[in-house]
């Protein structure tokens, strides 16, 4: 597939300074992060867990690559990791597969997007025992859909672009977001679907295609029993 030109969703100047980027550490860190990763060094999952690459102070460009006009959005996190701001999508495990991302977006407008989860704090690696479990509490969605609420306002950006691993997750959003809390949401096939990283990049960037063309695209693909992180 061609390469992906999405620099268009730089053009508009929202930036995230030092002091917005402490306040998204403080506030958001333990569930949030940053499509920012360190270079693999040779395997394709290496230096995933690499959280040097999100100290300012140690990657001195890292605040002028963060792009808070995308959020990256997926449905909850299914391991418990470290307890360390941005871990979550830093996934050092080798089973995880958050290296997918990381290759789908290098050197795209999307790279420095925000990424976070609709469901916070809650290990559950099978989406459909979590969803049926939703139906049943739907103040729990509420309630966490007030949080991510105050996530988006806290990066300074209105209605940035939301992308969507996994259906549930996209499902969520759509039924409990705003149109004014978004300007494009687009469902991705989740990172976890047993795909080469390769055929992972040219499904996400074609459903992405599709959705800014607002034709018809692939279904994105849910989060079954795989591991996600």
């Amino acid at each position: 597939m061609r390469a992906f030109h999405v620099d268009n969703v730089r053009q508009v100047p929202y930036v995230i300074d030092s002091t917005r980027f402490h306040l998204i550490r403080r506030r958001h860190g333990a569930c949030g992060s940053w499509a920012v990763w360190a270079p693999p060094s040779g395997a394709p999952k290496s230096n995933m867990g690499d959280l040097q690459i999100l100290n300012e102070h140690a990657n001195p460009a890292l605040l002028e690559t963060l792009n808070p006009r995308v959020v990256m959005v997926g449905l909850n996190i299914s391991r418990r990791g470290a307890n360390e701001p941005f871990r979550n999508f830093h996934d050092p495990s080798p089973v995880a597969n958050d290296f997918k991302i990381r290759y789908a977006f290098r050197d795209t407008g999307f790279w420095g997007a925000y990424m976070t989860d609709v469901i916070k704090g809650v290990v559950e690696p099978v989406s459909g025992t979590l969803l049926n479990y939703l139906r049943k509490n739907p103040e729990v969605v509420k309630d966490h859909v007030k949080i991510l609420r105050s996530e988006l306002l806290d990066l300074g950006c209105p209605k940035p672009v939301i992308l969507a691993f996994g259906g549930a997750a996209h499902a969520l959003l759509k039924e409990n977001l705003s149109v004014d809390d978004y300007s494009l949401l687009v469902p991705l096939t989740h990172y976890s679907h047993r795909i080469s990283k390769e055929k992972y990049r040219d499904t996400v960037h074609r459903q992405i295609l599709h959705a800014r063309q607002g034709t018809a695209q692939p279904a994105a693909c849910t989060r079954r029993h795989w591991v996600r992180s």
